[in-house]
């Protein structure tokens, strides 16, 4: 008797569940919009070098690592040990920190194109290693491209 019970509520369960189920207006390949892509032609007309991150102040990657290298080194031993451990975690996270620091500060350039049109656009954070000032160069999706 229990079996037939637990069956016809599986049953139902199912078929309610099929019931919720509807097929897609319309196909996949249809469902995604077509965005059409901005191309722009132009000249370089400027490439400005900026350092990225200088922002934030000198050291702060070393204090910041210090005090979590302190901290977690002080969570080691007890007694004289643990005196050692903090100083040798706020020495080494100074350090990490600092390099973390370093990494984050890269050279970044600023690439400004006169386009044909008679406007400009200015791109950033842009690898200009093989553009030169007076190159023709394309430009689609906020990328530039020699031309």
């Amino acid at each position: 008797m229990k079996i037939r019970w637990v069956s016809l509520v599986l049953i139902a369960g199912a078929a309610a569940l099929g019931g919720c189920a509807y097929p897609e207006p319309y196909p996949v390949y249809q469902a995604r919009p077509v965005v059409a892509q901005r191309v722009d032609y132009g000249v370089v007309e400027s490439i400005e070098m900026y350092r990225y991150g200088s922002g934030a102040p000198v050291g702060i990657g070393a204090l910041l690592g210090g005090i979590a290298g302190g901290v977690l080194g002080h969570q080691i031993g007890s007694g004289t040990g643990n005196t050692a451990a903090t100083i040798a975690g706020a020495i080494g996270g100074a350090v990490v920190g600092n390099e973390a620091q370093k990494s984050n500060d890269r050279d970044r350039y600023r690439v400004i194109v006169r386009v044909d049109s008679g406007g400009a656009i200015a791109l950033d954070d842009v690898a200009a290693g093989e553009l030169r000032v007076g190159d023709r160069v394309r430009i689609a999706d906020r990328r530039i491209y020699r031309y």
